[in-house]
This record gives structure tokens, C-alpha cells and sequence, in this order.
């Protein structure tokens, strides 16, 4: 019997549009009618998380039986595994940040290079300058509640008492990619994940695998009774810490020779019909 559920959202989750469907919304509020612990595993800071799966959740208040009782989910594993929170409680079950030296000589490192820069930080994103901002606002759309826009992150990160979860170097000019790539090879601490357009830089201690076993541990709940569905890499992890593997139908191919099950694409609401299959 699954008793927890933890879902990506990007790619999984959300369609091609970033948009959560009525059939996918509706099939995670029944299975969390049923019982099941719903996780949202995000690579997104906590407060980005999808307001269609946030309205009346994350804003809720009450007793930690309203949340069972009403809210749709209550545990969010964000920024990749940096981060596991009990949104009920305000607490932090599980974390694993950037090392601050590690986060300031990085900055330090990067300053010059072509880089646009971003980061997490207390469940934010944070994001350089006026022109990254807007670009984040429009990417985010409804979703932009958590982002917020700083002059400079090393100054922000100096002078405030900080952890960061992950940061991001957005490639602006030609070479930037290979130039950060340099620099990250002398940060053995840290994980690099890359896009073409991006990488996203957090704690080697980080994944959705470690966060997901964390939680799991603090609710009792045995490998056996967790399923998980998902489409990138950083997916891969989850699979480790859970019974039930299920990877969409737009999955990496790595995802997808691990999983017991493939799911439809996101553009067909693979993870409504797979939660519909297996957990309902």
C-alpha cells in the first residue's frame, strides 16, 4: 500500500506550459483524500511553488490536523533536495546548503565572467539585477510569488546571516558556460547540474533521494510504501528511496530503464492517469 507520494513538478507535474491541470490537481486531491502523504519534489524554492497546488496551503493556518484534514500536501522537498519543510509547523526537517565560504569565494569567482546569477535563499529566489528579475517574473507568471530581485548577491550574501540552497549562473555571453565550468571544478563540495542555458549549483549532501529518505524517516514510512514520479535527472535519486518508480513518458532515458513504470508525456496528463492507475 503506497502511503506517500512524492511528485516533480516541472516536466511531471505541469505541462509544456507550466500549467497543473484540472485532472492532475483532482487526482492528487483524491489521493490525498485517501490517505496517501502528497510531496511536491521541486527543484523550485519553496515559496515558487505552483499556486494552483499552493492556493489555500501554504497560506493556510491551523493545527496540524487541518492540514491533514484539508490541505492538499504538507511536507515540500524544494531546491532540489536542499530543503525539506514542514509548512505546518514552519520547521526544517531536513537541509543541506552551501557551505557559506563555499557561496562567497564562488561569487567571488564568478564576478566578470557573463554570468547572470540567481539564487535560493530562506525558501526565496533571488534573482541579480532588474533585467534577470524580469525575466523571472515572466518565466514564473502566477508562480512568481517567491521571487525577488537584489543589486548584488555577493554583497547580499556578505552582509546577511544566510544559508543559500543552490544558486544558478545563467550563461549571458559566449564562454560563460565553459568559464564557470572551470571554476566549479575547484569546489569538490558541490554539485553542478547544467541546461543549456543555465547550471544549478547546490550541496553534494543535496538530493531529492537524501530529502526524500529524510522525510520518510520522520514519518515511519517504510521504502516499500513510496512512490514517486518524475522526468529529469535529479529524479534519479528519488528512485533509490522509493518502492513504486515511475518516470513520464518525456523522461530522460536514464529515468526512464530505472522505473517500473512509464507513464504518458506531461502533454497528456501522464501523471493524473498514472496516479489514477497505481495509487487510486
Amino acid at each position: 500500500m503506497i502511503k506517500l507520494l512524492a511528485v516533480d513538478m516541472d516536466g511531471t507535474c505541469l505541462d509544456a506550459r507550466s500549467r497543473m491541470t484540472d485532472r492532475t490537481l483532482q487526482a492528487l486531491r483524491k489521493a490525498a483524500e485517501k490517505g496517501v502523504v502528497i510531496v511536491p519534489a521541486t527543484g523550485r524554492n519553496l515559496e515558487c511553488i505552483p499556486h494552483r497546488l499552493a492556493a489555500g496551503t501554504l497560506r493556510r493556518t491551523g493545527t496540524p490536523d487541518d492540514y491533514a484534514n484539508k490541505g492538499l500536501f504538507r511536507y515540500v522537498i524544494s531546491s532540489n533536495g536542499a530543503r525539506v519543510t514542514d509548512i505546518c509547523e514552519r520547521k526544517t526537517i531536513f537541509r543541506a546548503s552551501v557551505k557559506r565560504e563555499d557561496a562567497l569565494t564562488l561569487l567571488e569567482n564568478c564576478r566578470g565572467k557573463g554570468l547572470g546569477i540567481a539564487s535560493h535563499v530562506r525558501h526565496r529566489y533571488l534573482l541579480q539585477g532588474r533585467f534577470l528579475t524580469t525575466a523571472g517574473l515572466l518565466i514564473y507568471g502566477k508562480d512568481a510569488q517567491g521571487v525577488y530581485c537584489v543589486r548584488d548577491m555577493e554583497t547580499f550574501v556578505r552582509r546577511n546571516d544566510c544559508e543559500v540552497e543552490e544558486f544558478q549562473f545563467y550563461f549571458l555571453l559566449p564562454g560563460a558556460k565553459e568559464k564557470v565550468r572551470t571554476i566549479l571544478k575547484e569546489y569538490p563540495s558541490l554539485h553542478a547540474a547544467y541546461t543549456g542555458i543555465y547550471v544549478e549549483v547546490y550541496s553534494r549532501d543535496a538530493s531529492k533521494g537524501n530529502a526524500l529518505a529524510a522525510l520518510a524517516g520522520h514519518l515511519g514510512i517504510r521504502q516499500e510504501e513510496i512512490a514517486c514520479i518524475g522526468d529529469g535527472e535529479n529524479d534519479l535519486s528519488m528512485f533509490v528511496s522509493s518502492g513504486l518508480k515511475i518516470a513520464m513518458g518525456n523522461a530522460v532515458d536514464k529515468l526512464k530503464v530505472q522505473a517500473d513504470h512509464i507513464a504518458e508525456s506531461n502533454r497528456n496528463d501522464g501523471a493524473a492517469k498514472t496516479i489514477e492507475q497505481y495509487i487510486l
